[in-house]
């Protein structure tokens, strides 16, 4: 039952007497709140903080998906430590933290100053210039995909995502800290109803183009899993890892969790495929308010060079990335629909077992827990 059912008509009042909106801005300190008094009042309120900001764009601007996604999650802890808080690899991903300077290439390592000295020297540089907006955003774009790939992820939003989590590791101390990993986030499983998504960002985005017809073919092995998880379900299992951490005061002051699909309940391209199909053909796209949309052929997955481990070295990815500019996807996707990953998510599993002796929890929220993800198609 949803908790606007449970409280009727006492809903808006409930609201109002338990959730404060306060402005702010993640990629500033302090969040950029000038209010000292309301800065103190917040120290002493708040005893969990739930970082989520994030740019979710995988071909983000460098410099934005720094500001929001690295030292977002920077001014995060800081904040955290102030208030006293308590209460593009292969193979099996583990649920450990990234060190500090951590890369994926083992030949390789990151300095983030170095890398935030970058983007302020491009930026100068472009400005010097007197390049204009969209040439700026272009380049920084450009630039940010370069300086992931150096290091071995698939694209900005990874890799600035990573580098949060490093700082976030190296800066923590003593304070309580729960990372959760989602994998690809799609469309909710239930709530507030099946299916509902805040626009198209990441891998919606190869949806939406193959539902216009603007793409009939991509890139990726039919028989590799794709590691997709509904949003509600990540937020559920946020919610249910706090209940369990606050309520059983676990010893380990750390852990990750890894939320997603492809360990215990894998999903193919070749399902998605089928899946796809199956709904265009019972829901055609409608252009122009058209009493029908145009006939839909199943999307061909060409698994030509995913053999090539190296392949996003390769010529044949540049290729890639030129067939699909024309439509925005510019190849960030194709580590996703060709690498052969899947996600260690032995935390996840001893966390649902966990919330059998925690509380009177709600049974719904039990079995939305993992348990009754994505369903094969078979």
């Amino acid at each position: 039952m949803q908790l606007k059912d449970k409280c009727g008509e006492k809903f808006s009042s409930f609201l109002a007497d338990k959730v404060v909106a306060v402005a702010g801005d993640v990629s500033l300190h302090n969040f950029g709140i000038k209010d000292q008094i309301l800065i103190e009042e917040m120290l002493d309120a708040i005893d969990i903080i739930v970082h989520t900001a994030g740019t979710t764009t995988l071909d983000e601007r460098f410099d934005v998906a720094m500001d929001i996604n690295t030292m977002g999650a920077f001014n995060a802890i800081n904040f955290a430590k102030m208030s006293y808080v308590c209460g593009g690899a292969n193979g099996l991903i583990s649920e450990e933290p990234f060190r500090l300077g951590q890369t994926l290439k083992s030949s390789s390592e990151l300095d983030i100053n170095l890398e935030k000295q970058l983007i302020e020297e491009k930026l100068s540089e472009l400005q010097a210039q007197n390049a204009n907006e969209e040439t700026i955003t272009s380049i920084m774009k450009e630039f940010g995909a370069i300086r992931a790939n150096m290091y071995g992820w698939p694209n900005t939003h990874t890799f600035t995502k990573a580098m949060g989590e490093m700082l976030v590791m190296n800066m923590k101390r003593n304070i309580p800290l729960i990372i959760s990993r989602p994998t690809a986030v799609i469309g909710t499983h239930s709530e507030p109803f099946p299916g509902w998504i805040e626009g198209v960002r990441t891998i919606d985005f190869v949806f939406v183009e193959y539902f216009k017809g603007a793409i009939t073919s991509f890139v990726g092995d039919p028989n590799k899993t794709m590691d997709m998880v509904p949003a509600d379900m990540v937020i559920n299992s946020m919610i249910i890892a706090l209940l369990v951490h606050s309520k059983c005061n676990l010893s380990n002051n750390f852990i990750c969790y890894h939320i997603g699909t492809s360990l215990r309940n894998p999903i193919k391209l070749w399902d998605i495929q089928e899946i796809m199909y199956l709904y265009i053909t019972s829901n055609p796209w409608l252009r122009n308010y058209e009493k029908s949309g145009a006939l839909c052929e199943k999307l061909l997955f060409n698994p030509r060079i995913t053999e090539d481990h190296e392949f996003h070295q390769t010529k044949a990815l540049k290729r890639i990335m030129n067939l699909y500019r024309p439509y925005g996807l510019e190849g960030m996707y194709v580590p996703y629909a060709t690498y052969s990953i899947s996600f260690d998510d032995e935390n996840t599993e001893k966390l649902r077992i966990a919330i059998k002796g925690v509380g009177n929890m709600d049974k719904e929220y039990i079995t939305l827990i993992l348990r009754a993800l994505i369903g094969r198609t078979t």
